[in-house]
């Protein structure tokens, strides 16, 4: 194959994998990066697909875990405005709703006893891995699997006493009202 085969090659294949990053990432310039991570990915593993009828499934596969990876690195450190003050950007209802379920959140996580609002901070509010929660406290992996399990598990239990949640049919919220005026949120 001549280089001028492989180049269309390669545009053909970003021009193909283009909409499915850019469906789930934040902003072209993110879209722009994924992209050129999966197509880096996909360089460097060519030689090992062992399957060829496979490959559209491999790359899509590529592309899911370079997709992830960006936006674990994204949740664990966002990236502050030059200018010191950010534009926020307008929020979709389900966004808004999410935001608020957000913020009332962090009340009940701070009502939970102690080893579970350690392990729930560390792992889904700081963003670190369940492995890397336990050796910072000191813990084997399956206690802090353990205990984010049933941190998780009070918190939904907090919440279900407290709040009508509608999620969507991928568990995701679409609405969030409190059941009556005694509830803390």
């Amino acid at each position: 194959m001549s280089s001028l085969d492989a180049k269309t090659s390669w545009e053909a294949l970003a021009n193909e994998m283009r909409p499915f990053v850019r469906r789930r990432v934040a902003s072209e310039a993110d879209a722009d990066d994924v992209l050129q991570e999966v197509l880096l990915r996909v360089h460097r593993g060519l030689d090992g697909l062992e399957d060829e009828q496979r490959f559209a499934g491999w790359i899509h596969r590529v592309a899911h875990n370079a997709i992830a990876d960006h936006l674990r690195v994204r949740q664990r450190h966002p990236i502050a405005e030059a200018s010191g003050e950010a534009a926020a950007p307008e929020l979709e209802p389900e966004d808004t709703t999410r935001e608020a379920l957000k913020q009332t959140l962090s009340l009940f996580v701070a009502q939970l006893p102690s080893p579970y609002r350690e392990a729930i901070t560390l792992v889904e509010l700081e963003g670190l891995s369940q492995r890397e929660a336990a050796e910072l406290v000191g813990i084997s992996v399956s206690g802090m699997k353990s205990r984010v399990q049933r941190g998780r598990q009070r918190l939904r239990d907090m919440l279900e006493d407290c709040c009508e949640i509608a999620l969507d049919a991928r568990n995701k919220v679409l609405d969030c009202r409190p059941r009556g005026d005694d509830c803390n949120c």
